[in-house]
């Protein structure tokens, strides 16, 4: 999988501090001003983001391109539908 140094984005997201389902909310608010084939960068701090992340991509038919976690920050990369 690539790194998030390889893929570009197109508008970032601080989920910090938010748990469930404010990450998920704040997420589909910021995909809404975005177009076709844009890359949102989200970074959040709650463990069951991984598993929203994963449900919200496969029932919104957008691509999870990244997921990872360091230092107890979850790092996500969509790409809009």
């Amino acid at each position: 999988m690539n790194t998030e140094t390889e893929i570009s984005f197109d508008r970032e997201l601080d989920a910090r501090g938010l748990n469930c389902p404010l990450p998920i909310l704040r997420t589909k608010k910021s995909l809404n001003d975005m177009t076709h084939g844009q890359v949102l960068k989200i970074v959040a701090t709650d463990p069951g983001s991984v598993r929203d992340f994963q449900a919200f991509c496969k029932q919104t038919g957008n691509q999870l391109l990244l997921s990872n976690e360091s230092g107890g920050e979850y790092l996500f990369l969509l790409r809009k539908k």
